[in-house]
């Protein structure tokens, strides 16, 4: 076996490694830069929803009552919302199908998707009043 280097043919420019590797760089780049864009339009975005609570001026036995909005600001629909809100609890039954506790996590809306600047409310009658964060979602169709 004779080792010969192949001449490139006529018109055609001799490629070394150094361009290889440059080559390879620029297409690594380009599909990194890509899912970051991607990941950063269609990403759950929890900082979007917004968790309101003001009191209503109630008192349910003997208890505050709290008004509780839940807003989908992004772009897409999200679904399966689930807040934060260890030690929840509420002298008035909540709607279950709008906030139910499971575990340290309530879901909210009953996991159905809340659309765009798509709102829920439910109220409860506790004090102190909870401190209710987005915890997690799934994005929807974006």
């Amino acid at each position: 076996m004779s080792s010969q280097r192949k001449e490139p043919r006529e018109g055609e420019k001799k490629k070394n490694g150094a361009e290889d590797t440059m080559t390879g760089v620029k297409y690594l780049l380009a599909i990194l830069l890509l899912s970051f864009i991607t990941k950063g339009l269609c990403a759950s975005s929890l900082e979007n929803i917004t968790v309101g609570t003001v009191r209503t001026g109630e008192i349910i036995q003997g208890k505050p009552q709290w008004s509780v909005t839940v807003i989908n600001n992004f772009a897409c629909a999200q679904s399966g919302i689930k807040l934060e809100c260890a030690g929840f609890q509420s002298t008035e039954p909540v709607n279950s199908s709008i906030f139910a506790k499971q575990g340290d996590r309530c879901l909210v809306n009953g996991g159905k998707a809340l659309a765009p600047q798509g709102s829920v409310s439910f109220s409860y009658a506790w004090y102190p009043p909870f401190l209710l964060r987005p915890a997690e979602s799934i994005v929807i169709g974006c």
